[in-house]
Parts: structure tokens; C-alpha cells; sequence
């Protein structure tokens, strides 16, 4: 098993991600940086999950958004 020291999303959930996100920008905000209906449509926590596991092109705008968050140019 390897472990992956320099991958900033190692140990991170896809909710934990979404929650810390959230409480950052608000889904206003998260709408602003990431344009995905999923932000602009009655969002929620829930279903931004379910949209976001199963479009792995949103997944991986809303993680290069949570990366520049945690290096602090979010």
C-alpha cells in the first residue's frame, strides 16, 4: 500500500471538501467560482454530492477550488 504525502486531497472526503467549502463562499459564492447548476439550484450538501460523485469534470473544479482554499489563494 502506498500513501500519497504530496497529494493536498489525501484524507479528504468529498463532503468534508463541500462542507468547508460552503461555509467559506456560501453556495453563492461556490456558484460564482464554480458554474455548476448544482450550486444555483436549491443546493444543498446532499446534492451537490450525488451531482458531484457522478460528474468527475465538477468534482475536479470543486477540488482545484478547495486546493487554492487550503494554500490560502481561495
Amino acid at each position: 500500500m502506498s500513501v500519497a504525502p504530496n497529494n493536498p486531497l489525501h484524507g479528504v472526503t468529498l463532503e468534508a471538501m463541500l462542507i468547508e467549502l460552503h461555509a467559506r463562499y456560501g453556495w453563492e459564492g461556490l456558484a460564482e467560482r464554480v458554474d455548476i447548476r448544482c450550486f444555483k439550484s436549491e443546493p444543498s450538501i446532499k446534492s451537490s454530492l450525488t451531482f458531484l460523485r457522478r460528474t468527475p469534470w465538477a468534482r475536479e473544479k470543486v477540488e482545484k477550488l478547495f486546493v487554492r482554499l487550503r494554500n490560502g489563494r481561495g
